[in-house]
């Protein structure tokens, strides 16, 4: 198994998942089947107990694990299928180590970061898809960070006992542009580069995130100071329209072929362009829409990142450009909530937890059922939209859901029967993907065009089954169940232009190539209604 190492310098969010996503899209346009892994240094066991407001998104996988959003960029990226071996922090790999020495099965030694920890890191990096040519591992944080020092020591033990001729050590980095010099400055390179060889690793590619076009003088600058060479100096600059132009913008570049050079790995296939045709749609709209994504970490860009991803997929399918209205939850508490949603071509309201916020998220429920205006809501979003339709269809103004008012007279929400006892916090919710029978005749069944779906789920609580009948009775239509419990996954109304929502999260599947097709629907019903109002 070839192995690719993803390392980043000088500063945070550069891009490492981006880069590590488009690099495994390139290698699977030669043909190669390619596996990706994120290793994160915080103590956390996964990102589930951590707030979005402070990390972003969490990204659930098939098998439920909850990770970092960068799997979010490789699954939407490639092909790969992810699950837990594809995601490690450094409190699994602490907590293996710990579990080990209760155990005994050190036999009585010292237990130390080396060899233990980074044995158990090493470990990890060999438990990979035999059938995958190569892995991709991007590695979390900043070099230079502490706690980050027990991964890269793990790397360069790794590519010592493997050969050189197997790893690929690729370090993204940033290229500051001085607007007072008027130029690019390639000191804080060269201090991340040296920084990396004083752990005993000499990147092989440096991918340079930048502003400005780089010279070729500053690229065999790079080279000399950096030890690499001048055609491994890759450029990757800021990009214009959309994510989904780094694929050719480091082909252009070449940096497949020469991580392919430095492998010695043949393509299979003459290199498949899939990102021309989306970059065209993106660029070339033939209509566009609005859409208010009612949200309470809305003041973080990466809360929503797969809902944001997904919507501009439907756009790609549908060559529309999506102009995405975020409304602070909030905000819809006041008196002139109203003012906030007029214009709009179509309304989601995404998950969440906790309850600021709750009651904005279900006047817009409310506001786009009476004013027939396309609605989409998950997870949270739907059980809110339940809420509403209680409170004002069913007459019902003591309802909510048992999750912010447990003593409540009319619970349309309750907490799932497992999740009765539980005081834990991490890991305790439906997590991954579960089978949903969608009813004949729905919306939903359309839309899929199949009887039986799979879709990732991450919640504590679920429409109370015990008012189906009065839901149904008004016209709210239970449209997907669990068929083992019989749970209710998806509700719509009939006599709406699109009110659809559903419990899971529908937007960890969704594709550039590929858009998701609820998210496919709400976007066109949107765009049908824009198109009336215009």
């Amino acid at each position: 198994m070839k192995q690719i190492f993803v390392t980043g310098g000088v500063v945070s969010s550069l891009g490492k998942g981006l880069t590590a996503g488009a690099l495994g899209a390139l290698l699977e346009g030669h043909g190669l089947r390619v596996e990706l892994k994120k290793f994160d240094p915080y103590l956390n066991l996964d990102p589930g107990t951590m707030s979005p407001l402070q990390h972003g998104e969490v990204y659930v996988l098939e098998d439920g694990t909850e990770t970092d959003l960068d799997l979010g960029h490789y699954e939407r990226f490639t092909h790969a299928v992810l699950g837990r071996r594809h995601s490690l922090t450094s409190g699994r790999i602490y907590e293996s180590v710990l579990q080990k020495e209760r155990n005994g099965e050190y036999l009585g030694q010292t237990v130390q970061t080396i060899p233990h920890v980074t044995d158990a890191i090493k470990e990890q990096l060999q438990v990979v898809d035999e059938r995958a040519d190569l892995c991709i591992t991007e590695i979390g944080g900043t070099i230079g960070d502490i706690e980050g020092l027990p991964f890269l020591e793990a790397l360069r033990q790794f590519a010592l006992e493997r050969g050189r001729e197997d790893v690929v050590f690729l370090h993204l980095t940033l290229l500051p542009y001085l607007r007072a010099a008027e130029e690019l400055k390639t000191k804080p390179t060269q201090q991340s580069v040296a920084k990396l060889r004083e752990i005993g690793i000499q990147p092989d590619i440096l991918v340079c995130r930048t502003e400005r076009e780089i010279s070729p003088d500053m690229r065999r600058k790079i080279s000399l100071f950096c030890n690499v060479s001048p055609r491994a100096v890759v450029e990757e600059r800021d990009l214009q329209d959309s994510i989904y132009e780094l694929p050719s913008v480091l082909h252009r570049e070449q940096l497949d072929a020469l991580v392919l050079e430095r492998l010695g790995l043949r393509p299979r296939r003459a290199y498949e362009d899939i990102w021309s045709d989306i970059l065209r749609r993106i660029r070339e709209p033939s209509c566009r829409c609005r859409i208010g994504l009612v949200g309470k970490y809305v003041s973080c860009k990466d809360a929503y990142k797969s809902v944001y991803e997904a919507l501009a997929h439907a756009g790609i399918a549908l060559c529309c450009r999506v102009e995405i209205r975020t409304i602070d939850a909030e905000a819809l508490e006041s008196p002139e909530a109203a003012e906030l949603l007029k214009g709009l071509d179509g309304i989601l309201v995404p998950g969440g937890f906790g309850t600021r916020g709750v009651e904005g998220k279900i006047r817009a429920a409310n506001y786009a059922r009476e004013q027939q205006i396309p609605y989409f809501g998950i997870c949270l979003g739907m059980q809110m939209a339940t809420v509403a339709f209680a409170r004002r269809v069913l007459g019902r103004p003591e309802a909510h859901s048992a999750e912010f008012d447990p003593r409540g007279a009319y619970p349309v929400i309750r907490r799932l029967d497992s999740q009765q006892d539980t005081a834990s916090r991490g890991a305790t919710m439906r997590l991954g993907s579960r089978p949903c029978h969608l009813k004949a005749g729905s919306l939903a069944r359309r839309l899929y065009g199949s009887e039986e779906i799979f879709e990732r789920h991450r919640h504590r609580y679920e429409f109370n089954r015990e008012l189906e009948e009065a839901f149904e009775s008004r016209g709210m239509l239970i449209s997907g169940r669990c068929p083992g419990d019989g749970a209710v996954e998806i509700l719509e109304l009939a006599q709406h232009p699109y009110y659809l929502a559903v419990q899971f999260h529908p937007e960890f599947q969704s594709k550039p190539w590929q858009a998701h097709p609820l998210f496919r629907g709400f976007l066109q019903a949107a765009l049908d209604r824009a198109q009336e109002n215009s």
